[in-house]
Formats: structure tokens, sequence, C-alpha cells
């Protein structure tokens, strides 16, 4: 069944059976994140996506985070199929765990994340790797991958492009679980859902210049030999920088200065 399909199954069942509703709420969900998984094959460029969904995990503890991989395109082989994230662990774990997006240019040099997946990500022979949580408002409905067959720092454009997809996604999971008065699969505490940001202050003309480069997923010494700075004078940019825009890292940064139209 495709999209549209599952969203006139929806619409029908919404009106005469509930629980009808809520079955065909499920496969707006399969058809919506099956299509996010080979949207960003098609349209971002790249080799593999996948989208893992919040769902319980086996042994787990009680109120544990977890999801399953249960979408994806472009593989090789089977070993990233239905295969269960808890939060934190991998690249997708900690999306899930910190509600935010993130990416490695060589996920099995990678430092900043677990290494549990490596065997199926080598099977796979991925390298570059994004994960970007589909967020509404505390409610997470799924985390999508965006992996590449070789080491490569993931500029603006690509970030900018998959974080689209992702939210297109989630508009269309928000509007299947309101139609079918689901309860949310994943939901933060009330105390930490997000509350709206005050404005921004301007950023300097310097702070600009390095969100510019950085946006384009220059490194902080190519950053510095571009502008003539030392790395911790850049370094030092970019906080202040993400400091202004409400951001945790550098994938946000570039994320929110797309969007708020600070680098086109």
């Amino acid at each position: 069944m495709t999209g549209p399909e599952a969203a006139d199954t929806l619409t029908a069942a919404r009106t005469d059976d509930p629980e009808l509703a809520v079955r065909a709420a499920e496969l707006v969900r399969d058809a919506v994140l099956g299509d996010l998984a080979r949207r960003v094959v098609a349209e971002c460029g790249a080799d593999v996506g996948l989208v893992g969904v919040p769902e319980p995990l086996p042994g787990s503890r009680p109120g544990s985070e977890g999801m399953v991989l249960r979408h994806w395109a472009g593989t090789r082989a089977d070993l990233l199929h239905d295969v269960p994230v808890p939060a934190g662990l991998g690249l997708g774990g900690r999306a899930l765990a910190e509600r935010a997006p993130t990416w490695v240019p060589d996920y099995r040099a990678a430092t900043t994340i677990s290494h549990h997946y490596d065997a199926a990500v080598a099977a796979e022979d991925l390298y570059a790797m994004l994960t970007v949580p589909l967020m509404d408002g505390g409610t997470v409905h799924g985390v999508v991958y965006a992996s590449l067959r070789t080491v490569v720092p993931f500029g603006d454009v690509r970030i900018c492009a998959v974080g689209k997809l992702a939210a297109a996604a989630t508009r269309a999971l928000a509007g299947a679980a309101a139609w079918s008065r689901e309860e949310p699969r994943s939901e933060r505490p009330r105390s930490e859902v997000p509350r709206p940001t005050a404005p921004v202050p301007p950023l300097t003309r310097r702070e600009h210049e390095v969100l510019r480069w950085a946006a384009t997923g220059r490194t902080n010494p190519e950053i510095a030999a571009q502008l003539g700075l030392t790395c911790n004078t850049v370094t030092g940019y970019l906080k202040s920088a993400m400091h202004k825009l409400g951001v945790r890292n550098r994938t946000e940064l570039a994320l929110t200065a797309k969007e708020s139209g600070l680098v086109s």
C-alpha cells in the first residue's frame, strides 16, 4: 500500500471505526517511514537510508528507550535489518537519547559513539553517517539515518536536505497519531519539553564568517587557514554562535543557520 492509499484508508477509518483507525494509522506510519528511507537515498545522495522506529526492546528495563531499524533502502546485506538499538548506543541511539541530529565522517573511527554495530556497518561498507530524530515537540516518532560508503564530512546542503525530509515525515506521522488518538510512543517528561526560545542576538561579522565556512563541512583547522585565525579563535567563534542560536553541536548549527537564512 502506498502513502496516499494508506492516507485514504485512515480518513475512512477515522469516522467509522476507532479500532480500524489505529490499524490504518500504523499503515500510514509504515508508508511514510518506508518512503523516507527511499527518499534519503534518491534525493540526498546517500548510499543507504535507514529508519529506526521507537519500540520497547526485549529484556530492557521498564521506562527505557529504544528503537528497531524497520525501514531501509540501498542495503546490500541484511545485518542492519530489524536491528534493536537502545537509546545511547551507536550514532542513532545517541540521536534518540539526545533528541538532536548528529553525524560522523567515519563511523568506524569515531570516538564520540559506542561501537556496538561495527560489524553490521562494515558489512555494508559504510563510513560517513548522519542521524536525525523525527521530533514533534517532546515526541520522538523515529530516527532517520543517511549513510555513505566513503569518508566525507557532511556539508550543510546534505544535512538540510535530510532535515527537510525528516520534518515532512514528522508532520505526517504527527497527523496520523492525532487522527488515531494514540498515546505518543516516546515522550519526554513535561518538564523536559523544550520551551520557545527568546529572539537570537545578531552574530558578529567574524562569527558569521566562521559559521558560513563551518556550514560547508570545513574543519576548524581548515577554517582557521582560510580566515587567517588560530584554531582556538575559530573554536571560540563557533561556541559563541552556538550559544546565540541555542544549539548544541555543529550539525544543529548548520541546520539552524540554513533554516534562519544566515547561510545560503
